[in-house]
């Protein structure tokens, strides 16, 4: 037999530990790390003995272990999205999914997206008042939510009003429970479960009645929205995805799709408004058609508040050696992003906000770790960034952001993401319409902050 070796951890009871987890969150995962080093055992809710890592070699060779010996843990979101989901998918499934759902969110195809991002954003901050403070957050959520449904499904009516109505009720409510594992049965059909099944049917009803529609439309071919591509997309055996598999996948970007990057870009303003000196260099950028530093501080903002600062995998091996421990199947792995984006191995001086780290560097792929890694890093993200730096270029050219020197807004655990609590509090000025800076870039032609011309 094998030999189990784990690092120590905690010994206090394990609903004392899960309680300090969900109650602290980034306070506790720094505890840890200062108590036990890169690697500790503790007792996580609905996991149970889960091994946290953060040493850099350690987590690589996570992210780069074959799925086959190591995959995604069982009580995973799929569980709200639906067994049709990436999230509840594993192995070759799980492969063979992802190679139809990546298409529509890489290469050419996100060009056909920024205007359409850019004209919910506008349309969204117009209804922003002017010298008065007010949180961000639900109207980035409102942007966000706006330009996946388009995305989507490509034209807007009536269904489209019924799931901006739904969506977030059905997205907190899942939130809730998957932060605590409350049993089916309890409280019967007036239950968060109860509450949770009715949204799912609703929007199964709602999805259902598009996915009809289009797959009827005899002009599918010329759509360029996700839903036609996935009624067209087929398997390496020539089948077609199910409806049912369809609107799981769909219930999965819509809800995935918008809210971590809504988080993300209230983040960015909390963080904006406390650096002055950030701020201004980015509004001289942003006038002058430059962008190095705003892809910067975007990478920037997601390192220092992450929005989901963990991601979990399950040993499905006999026996894995992971670094210095060899792990028993069955054993839950957590990679700690938020300990990872810590570490001042990887990023000098972490506790700074410093967007002039990733200017003209690109973030390493096992030590930036927003979106995840390995064979279950976020299929979005490459729309997300995208989506944020549109976002992020129109509040620039068309506000003034006022600084602040209030405490830094802490972050508020949602179940799922973490949230600034008082939701990105902004304070904005409209700015006077401004004819293109001597030396702006062309449509199309990059330029850095000086507003020299960028070859490549």
């Amino acid at each position: 037999m094998t030999t189990v070796t784990l690092p120590d951890g905690p010994t206090t009871p394990a609903f004392v530990q899960g309680i300090e987890i969900l109650a602290g969150r980034t306070r506790a995962w720094r505890r840890l790390h200062e108590r036990y080093g890169s690697a500790f055992v503790v007792a996580m809710p609905r996991f149970g003995p889960t091994l946290v890592l953060s040493e850099p070699a350690e987590v690589k060779a996570l992210f780069t272990t074959h799925t086959d010996l190591v995959d995604n843990i069982d009580a995973n979101l799929g569980q709200f999205l639906g067994p049709g989901s990436l999230f509840a998918l594993r192995g070759e499934d799980h492969r063979k999914e992802r190679k139809l759902l990546t298409p529509p969110f890489h290469g050419r195809r996100l060009a056909v997206y920024e205007s359409l991002i850019e004209e919910e954003a506008v349309r969204e901050m117009a209804t922003w008042p002017s010298g008065r403070e007010f949180a961000t957050m639900d109207s980035m959520m409102r942007i966000t939510l706006n330009v996946i449904l388009r995305a989507v499904f490509g034209a807007e009516g009536a269904e489209f009003d019924q799931l901006r109505a739904l969506l977030p009720k059905l997205v907190l409510v899942g939130s809730a429970l998957a932060a605590l594992p409350v049993p089916r049965r309890l409280f019967g059909r007036f239950g968060p479960w109860a509450r949770f099944a009715a949204y799912r049917a609703r929007y199964d009803e709602i999805v259902g009645r598009l996915i009809t529609r289009a797959a009827a439309d005899p002009e599918l071919g010329e759509r360029d929205d996700v839903l036609a591509m996935l009624l067209q997309a087929r398997y390496d055996d020539g089948s077609a995805m199910t409806h049912s598999e369809i609107a799981d996948e769909l219930l999965t970007l819509l809800t995935a799709g918008h809210e971590t990057t809504a988080t993300s870009l209230a983040w960015t303003i909390e963080r904006l408004r406390r650096h002055p000196n950030i701020l201004n260099r980015l509004v001289g950028e942003n006038d002058a058609g430059g962008s190095a530093l705003r892809e910067a501080t975007l990478l920037e903002t997601q390192r220092v508040r992450p929005v989901i600062d963990a991601t979990v995998r399950k040993v499905r091996a006999e026996s894995l050696q992971l670094g210095r421990w060899t792990l028993p199947r069955g054993q839950h792995v957590m990679v700690s992003i938020r300990l990872m984006h810590d570490n001042p191995e990887l990023f000098t001086n972490p506790r700074d906000f410093d967007p002039d780290r990733f200017v003209g560097v690109r973030p390493g792929t096992f030590s930036w770790i927003p979106f995840g890694g390995g064979a279950r890093r976020c299929i979005g993200a490459a729309f997300a960034t995208m989506e944020m730096n549109v976002v992020l270029r129109v509040l620039l050219r068309d506000f003034t952001l006022e600084p602040t020197d209030a405490p830094d807004e802490r972050a508020h655990f949602r179940g799922v993401a973490l949230v600034p609590a008082k939701k990105g509090r902004a304070v904005v000025y409209r700015r006077a319409p401004r004819p293109p800076a001597v030396g702006a870039a062309e449509p199309g032609e990059a330029r850095d902050a000086r507003g020299e011309q960028v070859t490549a």
